[in-house]
């Protein structure tokens, strides 16, 4: 997450989704002249600590390095409890957090694959699962920016 930070405070912002949307092809970037926000620095969550993630997550989104595969890429619906490592390959931010009624703790996750894919774009993942990593490697590599 960090090299996506440098790299949007090194060209003066980043677009808004409705300028520059995301196509799922590899090409190169474009930059334009009106970028929807901007950021100074950013800030590393202690690796590591669904207790650390928890906490920023409670203030603003968190962008998270976690493993995907089939699985993964196959969501619908539900709390994904889902095969997968700490094999850190695909970037989402966790938007918010809840419990189930069934008690199922789960990070509420935006990803960047339209709203075709999973619950309209988003996924409820399982949270505190025991170990410190979390489910997919999620609590291993986050970060958040400042404005």
């Amino acid at each position: 997450m960090d090299l996506t930070f440098d790299y949007i405070m090194q060209n003066q912002g980043l677009s808004s989704e409705t300028d520059y949307p995301y196509e799922g092809i590899e090409r190169t970037c474009e930059l334009t002249s009106t970028p929807a926000a901007k950021i100074t620095q950013y800030e590393d969550v202690p690796a590591n600590s669904e207790k650390d993630l928890l906490n920023a997550v409670s203030i603003q989104p968190v962008s998270v390095a976690i493993e995907v595969g089939d699985a993964f890429k196959n969501y619908q619906h539900g709390i994904y409890t889902g095969d997968c490592g700490t094999n850190l390959n695909h970037g989402v931010t966790v938007i918010g957090y809840g419990t189930s009624k069934d008690g199922t703790k789960y990070w509420l996750i935006q990803n960047s694959w339209g709203k075709d894919w999973g619950e309209g774009g988003y996924m409820k993942m399982q949270r505190d699962i025991g170990a410190p990593e979390g489910l997919c490697g999620i609590a291993m590599k986050a970060s958040y920016p400042i404005a």
